[in-house]
């Protein structure tokens, strides 16, 4: 049996979901906050389950630039100011 596109993206999707609740889970049963590189390895985990959403799922691959641009543009200024104020704040 061979994985097509779609398949092979969920496939991802549910690994880095299933990494994100690992690194959380494992703060949470020791009482404490997720460390910096944890929190960034979320973060970055997050990007990539955004982008893969966004431009496989949403369909932005054969989308006009602009709206791709724009997704792809709003996802990092989230995650930016996400990574600015968790990390900011704690170093």
């Amino acid at each position: 049996m061979r994985l097509n596109k779609a398949d092979t993206i969920f496939a991802l999707l549910a690994l880095a979901t299933l990494a994100s609740w690992w690194l959380g889970e494992g703060a949470a049963v020791s009482g404490q906050h997720l460390g910096t590189v944890a929190t960034l390895a979320v973060l970055a985990l997050s990007a990539l389950k955004g982008a893969l959403i966004a431009l496989d799922y949403m369909e932005l691959r054969q989308a006009p630039a602009l709206w791709r641009r724009a997704v792809m543009g709003w996802l990092v200024v989230v995650l930016g100011l996400i990574v600015l104020f968790s990390v900011g704040l704690r170093g």
